[in-house]
């Protein structure tokens, strides 16, 4: 008997579809198995697409510091006392810890009136940054630039809105850039429009409701001072932030006398942290997923293991007569083993394109505007790995079933008979 002609895989398909009710269940246990594992994957691996686009474009390895009332009392000030940082506070953290690369402060304006001629947005976030700020939170530009040095140096009247703020004050659309928008009685040119859409990590406010000006410009408008509310730095490469921050946390309590270990006297938002817990969430989601749909895989593959030690058995007489007649040990070793193999493949296959299947729908409703949020598919590297995994699979599954077949003689047959 050769391996790959067409009487072999008639002969092949005719012993499973011999009793099709048979074949039907026992491969069902092999279709489950392979979609609940391609579904979980896929699932999983769209799930970690959607949380990363909801923290897509913020540094992994920012820290974001702001003060509160502290907790012990120092060099005479009594605990309960409140206090503000400087504009000198990012100088000092950028001049005294050089492992710094970015540090930039930041305010924040809420429920502030926003108006186009007649058209008034509903109450909008004011955020004053600098140029450098992008480097913290990224913009998505839908229009325009982002705010330069020289719109800080000259305190420029410009601004960058948000996408619900343009839908609100723009809704024909189009370009806005150059048009100029009325903010709490001031008006400011519109030089970009930022159209991130919120995400799961806001710093005061989403981007989607802000108007971005220059912080030098805030301070003058609304009379700001010398106070920073917030300050944003990032780490150089290769710097773990969770090491620099008991530096920052020494350098600004002795710059506004406060106890070096009273921690609640500033909370400072450690986004290396986040990041890293999400990822080794994930590893464990991961892990969970291939022990789940692994276990269930293998349930199937040991019922087709037992269906074909079934078949072995009632075809004791005609296995017998095939040795009779010249059959090899070798030969009737393949025949067992190819059944198993295909009943498994075919079982597994249809696993694969049903989850695909369900996986696309998933994609369909998370699609908004024509824009997908996060792509729920199983990659193609795992759908080969996964179709690899069935032929092996189904040639174990029928390793036991064949050696039972290969030790029939053919008088015993006969004598079964």
């Amino acid at each position: 008997m050769k391996w790959f002609d067409t009487d072999t895989f008639r002969e092949i398909l005719d012993s499973i579809l011999r009793n099709r009710s048979r074949s039907l269940l026992t491969g069902f246990g092999v279709f489950w198995g392979i979609f609940m594992l391609m579904l979980l994957i896929g699932g999983g691996q769209g799930l970690r697409h959607f949380l990363e686009n909801q923290f897509d474009g913020f540094a992994h390895n920012t820290c974001i510091v702001f003060t509160n009332s502290t907790s012990k009392p120092y060099k005479g000030f009594k605990k309960g006392r409140y206090w503000d940082m400087t504009y000198a506070d990012v100088d000092r953290l950028k001049n005294l810890i050089p492992e710094l690369e970015t540090v930039t402060p930041s305010t924040i304006l809420r429920g502030k009136s926003v108006a186009r001629g007649e058209t008034v947005s509903s109450s909008a976030v004011v955020k004053g940054q600098r140029a450098d700020y992008a480097r913290i939170e990224e913009p998505e530009l839908m229009y325009g630039r982002y705010l330069n040095d020289a719109d800080i140096a000259q305190e420029r009247k410009v601004c960058v809105i948000g996408k619900k703020v343009y839908n609100e004050l723009f809704p024909e659309g189009g370009d806005p850039c150059g048009q100029r928008i009325k903010l709490d009685g001031t008006y400011y040119s519109v030089v970009g429009v930022d159209c991130l859409d919120g995400r799961g990590l806001n710093v005061n406010g989403t981007a989607a409701e802000a108007v971005t000006i220059p912080i030098s410009t805030a301070r003058k408008a609304y009379n700001l001072g010398n106070t920073v509310p917030m300050i944003c730095f990032t780490a150089k490469e290769g710097i773990v932030m969770s090491d620099i921050i008991p530096r920052v946390r020494e350098v600004l309590a002795r710059a506004h006398y406060i106890h070096p270990e009273d921690e609640q006297a500033m909370f400072l938002l450690n986004t290396q942290l986040i990041f890293g817990i999400i990822d080794n969430l994930f590893k464990g989601v991961n892990f969970l997923i291939w022990l789940i749909g692994l276990g269930t895989l293998l349930a199937g593959v040991i019922g087709v293991s037992n269906i074909m030690m079934v078949s072995v058995k009632e075809r004791t007489t005609e296995i017998g007569i095939r040795r009779a007649i010249g059959a090899t040990p070798r030969q009737i070793l393949g025949q067992i083993i190819a059944e198993s193999t295909v009943l498994t493949l075919v079982a597994g296959m249809g696993g694969i394109v049903f989850s695909v299947l369900i996986l696309h729908v998933v994609e369909l409703a998370m699609t908004t505007d024509g824009v997908l949020k996060a792509p729920f598919q199983v990659p193609f590297g795992v759908a080969v790995i996964a179709a690899l995994l069935l032929t092996v699979l189904g040639v174990v599954a029928g390793l036991m079933p064949a050696s039972r077949a290969m030790q029939i003689k053919p008088v015993d047959a006969m004598r079964d008979e």
